[in-house]
């Protein structure tokens, strides 16, 4: 099973650089999409909707701003948009494909760079997105939440970790909130069962030369249930091409679909 993620930073603009051809000679099961920035009227072109699979997207209530898509190779029993709070919901930052045996999550966490008040209110999404994942564990299914989660783990997971220790993305208790998620809810990092290897980053500021000198941190992420640990394959950050300022997360895991 080939799950990828990928934030596009506007589906249309990687559109533009050639996403989707090159998504089509992938032949992955799952994709999951973050950062459309587009309404669902501004994307009926054939382009939007690949052969092959079932689509859904969830855009934000803002015009170009956030959203959330899936595209999977076999239609899901039920498609859910968003998780129960409104102010994220508005935004458009939760799809789920929700199958028999497990659900696949298409995840935008909200960056807190901006400014104070988004920082604020990133942190209410750690904490009621927490409560979210709390009771995603007590059902009887296995969960893949691949996304954008605007946070880098460890040291390792930036390349200039010490001055960004203060910075949103970095900040203290961000990286305790996941170190909470793995080591007291229960998720595992799938990226890290088979690469613990520094340096491999998903997203690169526009500034500076930050992807030629490869400056970036690893915000991207398929967080899976404990079941699925021993299921995860193999790792790929797709760097050939560039078509965003994230590079798509390729993970395979041996497990089926029901």
């Amino acid at each position: 099973m080939k799950v990828i993620s990928i934030n596009t930073n506007g589906i249309r603009s990687a559109a533009r650089k050639g996403f989707f051809e090159w998504l089509l000679g992938q032949d992955a099961d799952i994709i999951c999409i973050q950062e459309t920035k587009a309404q669902f009227h501004q994307l009926e072109d054939e382009l939007f909707h690949p052969p092959g699979y079932f689509n859904a997207y969830y855009d934000a209530q803002k015009k170009g701003y956030s959203g959330t898509a899936i595209y999977s190779r076999r239609e899901p029993l039920e498609v859910i948009r968003g998780f129960g709070d409104s102010e994220f919901d508005n935004e458009g930052r939760y799809l789920e494909f929700r199958y028999k045996n497990i659900s696949f999550v298409s995840l935008y966490a909200p960056s807190g760079s901006s400014g104070e008040h988004r920082q604020a209110s990133k942190d209410r999404f750690l904490h009621s997105f927490r409560l979210h994942l709390q009771s995603l564990k007590r059902k009887r299914r296995e969960f893949i939440i691949s996304g954008d989660w605007n946070i880098a783990h460890r040291e390792i997971d930036l390349k200039n970790w010490r001055p960004n220790q203060k910075n949103s993305g970095f900040l203290p208790h961000e990286r305790a909130w996941l170190t909470d998620l793995f080591e007291r809810v229960g998720y595992v990092d799938a990226f890290r069962i088979v690469d613990q290897r520094a340096e491999q980053y998903t997203w690169w500021s526009n500034r500076g030369q930050a992807w030629d000198k490869n400056v970036g941190w690893r915000l991207d992420y398929q967080l899976v249930t404990p079941r699925l640990q021993a299921a995860v394959q193999s790792a790929e950050i797709y760097k050939a091409q560039r078509f965003s300022d994230h590079a798509p997360l390729i993970m395979q895991y041996d497990y089926e679909i029901d």
